[in-house]
């Protein structure tokens, strides 16, 4: 059996326990031939049992059975409802499969542009997996290039662009840009990463990809208006993220994070739909950009 049809088949048995919550296996058989699933063709239990642990192996979603009941059910349905590298997977190989077998749509699906760098992901990951040491040509918008050997820790996505989070030659931590590097070299010289270190931890105080440590940490309140609301309640800004209170004009939400660059730029993106009551200083300079932004039309 093709490697895309396996795939198709774990993602479909994933799907349909999380559409129900629990089915006996009878169940499933009956819905796989309903589905047409492998030509229609009745759904051995043994290669049931097959796809559970391959969607263990490469999702890390434990498919259990209910001794009692004979119901299988996900037990962590936790591993799906984070940014665990593992729904990110899920996800995109969710939506490929679909694609895979609506070809004939192609035409009428609009993605978004992912930026140059991609065939640098590989010898990325290789040097994390084997924590070795990477030469990097690399070139800021707007300044020359130049070439550093760093120790790479973790790739974070961002935006559309992915990042590579390493350790320099002077012990700072530094972000690049995929986009930006220009040349890659995996050398032999390895390195020892932190047992505490953990990628998850680094970023949880930072909106996006910008980790400024000299912003101190801050309580941030903003009112969302009109439509903005159901937004941010889809979609949060920050893990931190709480709504305070909510009435039919406006609703208020909290983050606990250090306000960077990239932060305050989302902000002014969602324009009057957001309005920043606290911190002080954080409303002040919400008001010192607005302005500046108005004069740019006057």
């Amino acid at each position: 059996m093709k490697t895309a049809k396996i795939l198709n088949h774990n993602i479909w048995i994933i799907n349909k326990l999380r559409a129900h919550g629990s089915l006996t296996f009878n169940e499933i058989s009956r819905k796989w031939q309903e589905d047409k699933m492998s030509d229609g063709n009745v759904l051995a239990r043994s290669s049931f049992n097959r796809y559970r642990d391959a969607i263990s192996d490469m999702f890390g979603i434990v498919i259990e059975c209910e001794p009692k009941t004979y119901r299988y059910y996900i037990k962590n349905q936790d591993v799906l409802c984070d940014d665990s590298i593992e729904r990110w997977l899920f996800s995109t190989l969710a939506v490929h499969g679909v694609l895979a077998d609506s070809a004939v749509v192609k035409d009428r699906v609009v993605l978004e542009n992912v930026p140059s760098g991609l065939e640098h992901f590989d010898t990325i990951l290789t040097a994390i997996k084997s924590n070795r040491r990477i030469e990097l040509g690399y070139q800021k918008f707007g300044t020359e290039g130049y070439v550093k050997t760093v120790c790479p820790y973790a790739i974070k996505l961002f935006h559309q662009r992915w990042y590579l989070l390493a350790k320099t030659a002077d012990d700072q931590m530094r972000i690049y840009a995929f986009d930006r590097i220009h040349s890659l070299n995996l050398t032999e010289e390895t390195f020892k990463m932190p047992e505490d270190f953990s990628p998850q931890a680094y970023f949880a105080e930072y909106f996006g990809v910008l980790t400024d440590s000299s912003v101190p940490m801050a309580h941030v309140v903003i009112r969302a208006h009109n439509w903005t609301p159901n937004y941010l309640r889809t979609l949060p800004l920050h893990q931190s993220q709480q709504e305070l209170a909510s009435t039919a004009e406006y609703t208020d939400f909290s983050y606990d994070l250090r306000p960077t660059s990239d932060f305050i730029g989302q902000l002014l993106s969602q324009g009057s739909g957001i309005e920043v009551l606290e911190p002080q200083e954080l409303r002040q300079k919400m008001c010192d950009l607005t302005a500046e932004s108005h004069k740019r039309y006057e």
